[in-house]
Parts: C-alpha cells; sequence; structure tokens
C-alpha cells in the first residue's frame, strides 16, 4: 500500500459548488470525473458533503474505505478513486454534528487520504459558502472551480454568491455548467425548455468567465444514479453523455491553460529576516518586504477590526515596537497567516492587501509620488 498521505501528488485540484442545492451538482461531478478517467485521465472524486453524502450510491460503490494508522485509503470504482462521509457510516445513518466536527472530518478527507498521483481531484461541494468551503479553499491549493447552476433565476441568484465566494478567495473560475438546461424526451430526444435556458452562459458573460456549456434535464442521468452507474459509462454514445465527455475536455484544457499563463499574482517563496522583517518574492518578479510592526498594526481580523462598523479596535500603544515575526504560512491561494511574537495569530493577510501595504523602496516612492501634487 502507498503511504504517502494528502494532496502533494495530485496535479490539480478543482472544487465543483453551486450555492445553492438541488441543481444536480453532484451528479455532474461524477459524470465528469468518469468521463476524465474514460479520457485517461487519473482521477479522484472528494465527497465534501459531510450531512448529505451522495457519491457512493451515483458511483455504485459499497466498498468500506482501508485504514492503515492515522491513513484513509480511498475507494475506487471504475478507476475513479473516491472518498466520501456516506463510507464511513451505516447505510442510512444521520451524520449529527455540529459544524466543528464536519470541519475536522474535511481536514482529515484533506490531510490524511493515500491518493497516490492524480491528474484531477474534483470536490463535489455542500451547498452554500460557509465554513466547509472556508476550509478547503484555506487548507487546498485549488487549480479552479466550477459553478453550477440551473436555469431559473433564484438558481442563478445564489450561484453568484457562490461565484463571488470563489473570486474573494483568489481562486479561479474554470467555468460555469448550465445543468438541467431543457427536458429530453426518452423517446424522440427533442429538447423542452421547462426552465427557461441560457442563464449559465449569461452568468458567465457577466462575470467574464468560461462557460463550460448546458446540460439537458435527461430521465437517463437520473435512472443511472439510481442504479450507480454513471450514465457516460452505461451509455456513452447518447447526446447527453457527449456533452459530458466535451464538458471534461474543455475544463482539462482549461486547467492547462490556467497553470501555464499562471493568472494570479502569488507568492513563490518566503523568508523571515533577522529584525522582525519579512521578505515576499511573488511570482511577477517583485521583492516584497514588511516590517512586523507595519503588519501587526494593518491586521485584519475580529480582535483587531470590528466585524459591523469596520472600525479599528486594536489599541496601537499596546503593540510592541520591536515586534517580531515567528511565523508565516500560506493560506489558500489567497492570503498568508503570520505568528507575531507577541502572542497575536489569527490575522488572515490577503495577497492584494499585502502589495498594498509593501514597505520596500520601489512601493514606498510609488505611494509618495500619487500623492504629490
Amino acid at each position: 500500500m502507498a503511504s504517502t498521505p494528502g494532496l502533494s501528488q495530485i496535479k490539480h485540484i478543482v472544487a465543483v459548488g453551486s450555492g445553492k442545492g438541488g441543481v444536480g451538482k453532484s451528479s455532474v461531478s461524477s459524470n465528469l470525473a468518469s468521463a476524465l478517467g474514460t479520457l485517461g485521465y487519473k482521477v479522484g472524486l472528494m465527497d465534501a458533503d459531510i450531512y448529505g453524502p451522495s457519491q457512493p450510491g451515483m458511483l455504485g460503490s459499497k466498498e468500506g474505505i482501508k485504514t492503515e494508522g492515522k491513513l484513509l485509503h480511498p475507494a475506487e470504482k471504475n478507476g475513479i478513486k473516491f472518498i466520501s462521509m456516506g463510507l464511513l457510516i451505516p447505510k442510512g445513518g444521520p451524520v449529527i454534528w455540529r459544524a466543528p466536527m464536519a470541519i475536522k472530518m474535511i481536514q482529515q478527507f484533506l490531510a490524511n487520504v493515500v491518493w497516490g498521483e492524480l491528474d484531477v481531484l474534483l470536490i463535489d461541494l455542500p451547498p452554500g459558502t460557509g465554513d466547509v468551503q472556508l476550509t478547503l479553499a484555506q487548507q487546498a491549493s485549488l487549480s479552479g472551480a466550477i459553478i453550477v447552476t440551473t436555469p431559473q433565476e433564484v438558481s442563478l441568484e445564489i450561484a453568484k454568491k457562490g461565484l463571488a465566494m470563489f473570486v474573494e478567495l483568489n481562486i479561479p473560475i474554470l467555468g460555469i455548467i448550465e445543468n438541467m438546461s431543457g427536458f429530453t424526451c426518452s423517446h424522440c430526444k427533442e429538447v423542452t425548455e421547462i426552465f427557461k435556458t441560457g442563464g449559465g452562459e449569461k452568468l458567465a458573460s457577466e462575470f467574464n468567465v468560461p462557460f463550460l456549456g448546458p446540460i439537458p434535464l435527461d430521465p437517463e442521468v437520473m435512472i443511472c444514479g439510481d442504479e450507480g452507474i454513471p450514465l457516460v459509462l452505461k451509455n456513452k454514445d447518447s447526446p447527453t453523455a457527449k456533452l459530458f465527455f466535451n464538458l471534461a475536455e474543455n475544463l482539462f484544457k482549461g486547467i492547462e491553460k490556467l497553470a501555464q499563463e499562471g493568472q494570479f499574482v502569488e507568492p513563490e517563496n518566503v523568508k523571515i529576516e533577522d529584525g522582525g522583517k519579512i521578505v515576499i518574492n511573488w511570482n511577477d518578479g517583485h521583492r516584497g518586504e514588511h516590517t512586523a510592526y507595519t503588519l501587526r498594526l494593518n491586521c485584519k481580523c475580529a480582535s483587531c477590526i470590528e466585524e459591523h462598523s469596520h472600525k479599528k479596535i486594536l489599541d496601537i500603544n499596546a503593540v510592541p515596537l520591536d515586534i517580531t515575526i515567528l511565523n508565516a504560512r500560506p493560506v489558500g491561494r489567497y492570503g498568508m497567516n503570520v505568528h507575531f511574537s507577541d502572542g497575536h495569530r489569527t490575522g488572515i493577510y490577503k495577497h492584494v492587501a499585502l502589495r498594498e501595504i509593501c514597505e520596500c523602496l520601489e512601493c514606498i516612492d510609488k505611494r509618495e509620488s500619487s500623492f504629490k501634487v
């Protein structure tokens, strides 16, 4: 058995989100994963819906999870490795946990699962924009996110919130999928627009992100889900299956393109120097410098800034002039957590904020020149 846990051997990690339940996100995830596997990619699927796991049923696996000490070995069906709370609890049993327990399980899925080498890991997110989504964004270096929506206005409005969350967390939007985009008759294959159509494409245009395509409301998708075999494996020549294969190809092309372009400005390495200064070498060639004292004064955590009024509540006089930085660690793709010698360690500094308050001579000169009349 392999004994290397975590995400280190995974090339790309992609979140599949919606913001809203009932849009068919899990069926899209299982079919996308299976389509990618059929196309020759090594694929994993994490079911991050702790309270309502659905992937074991959709993938048709009753196999339990093998353990090796604290390590978890994912189940595997039709070449797709997957992990789910549904494999850890008795069939039909509820998960009656408070949020901290659910977060702990997500952290286990991130740190202790022996995935091995994968080209892509899809993460099937639960509805909403809460603790699970934030934990994944902070602890997994996501290559990007897919937004699944349906054509109805209410779904599109909530999908906007999910999309905005990923943008706020500096996670690239790989594209939008419009699910249930018309009803496909099982006899004549004619498509009837029950819920309207075109909303997903309009949303993609509004946010200037790719529209990966529509998936119709096809009864065969539901039947295959109940039978535990994704449509793309049972009837790969069906019109809907062909759409999933097209989505899979476009998705992976988009992932590779983003990886090559390096879409976002991010730290390449961080060094803590003597005297309490931190040096950040960014991927655009900039060498940023920050003193511990200035960073501490600019902390935006709830202990330093009042949440609703956004007024500073930090007592500046209580911050030692000789404060130093003990540690700095990345938080997802969007920020950095800094531990200070005065015991403060709850602040997360977004990359954009770090660039704005950079204390290198180049940035200081630019700020000073902008104030000159």
